[in-house]
């Protein structure tokens, strides 16, 4: 098993990538995330894992300033979620592929590239921005091909290649490996850990596939709107007794459900 327990370092002043303390979110009659207080630090990768349904993409949105009715404080590299500075220091992938079918994977990145860098002297550097984004996610052999004549997982591929253009302090990946193949999703998971080693960038990865568990420094467990567990996997396994994430998640799921009822009981 390979071990991801210990990521970048960072000055310690510096604050963490995130921080949310009694941050909740209600739409309509239903509380979908219930005063979660956690942490994110710089310049590693943290997992936000549980089965779907749970919150995961509310949590998403929150931090990158998009999701409506949320309290509490969330403060992301140094500011509340949602600033305008920040726009150009987070990439944001969604789980629907966010690239527009008529234009080729270059046209794509080449428009959102100009939006992050105008202007003509800029031309060079998108140019380079582009050239890199394209090469990151292994499109190159796919560079002048219409996005909407590409499989699912290349789709999704140009989608990441569009929030690494800005080279972001804060990656904020929402389910991108689902439907990959086993070989893709490796690389990829490669390409994350060069990202937070080589550049020194945060990555929270949702997932609700436990065995990319592994693959991260931090994991953040999460079941019906609410945090489990907030550690390192080496952590969570020695703490309930398991020999894989999985386990320990579904330890921590069944101590959670045995203690919502001992509570029903008392009252």
């Amino acid at each position: 098993m390979m071990n991801y327990s210990s990521g970048p370092s960072h000055p310690p002043s510096d604050p963490p990538a995130i921080r949310a303390q009694d941050l909740t979110v209600v739409r309509g009659p239903r509380t979908v995330l219930r005063s979660l207080d956690f942490t994110v630090p710089r310049g590693q990768i943290t997992g936000l894992l549980g089965p779907s349904g749970c919150g995961k993409s509310t949590l998403m949105r929150a931090v990158v300033g998009t999701q409506a009715k949320v309290t509490g404080t969330l403060d992301v590299l140094g500011r509340p979620a949602g600033h305008p500075a920040l726009r150009t220091r987070i990439g944001y992938v969604t789980q629907a592929p966010s690239v527009y079918d008529d234009l080729t994977v270059r046209q794509n990145l080449d428009y959102f590239a100009a939006i992050l860098h105008p202007g003509r002297a800029a031309a060079e550097l998108r140019h380079e921005t582009v050239s890199r984004a394209i090469d990151d996610v292994d499109l190159t052999t796919h560079a002048d091909a219409l996005a909407g004549n590409l499989s699912g997982g290349q789709r999704s591929r140009v989608s990441l290649a569009v929030a690494l253009l800005g080279t972001p302090e804060l990656l904020v990946l929402d389910e991108p490996t689902v439907g990959l193949d086993p070989v893709l999703r490796r690389d990829l998971w490669q390409l994350f850990h060069d990202i937070a080693a080589q550049r020194g960038a945060t990555l929270l990865i949702s997932s609700h596939v436990m065995d990319e568990a592994e693959r991260c420094h931090r994991l953040l467990l999460m079941r019906a709107g609410e945090i489990l567990a907030d550690d390192t996997p080496d952590a969570l396994r020695d703490r309930t007794g398991s020999d894989t994430v999985e386990a320990a998640f579904l330890h921590l799921v069944d101590a959670a459900i045995a203690a919502g009822r001992a509570k029903e009981t008392t009252r």
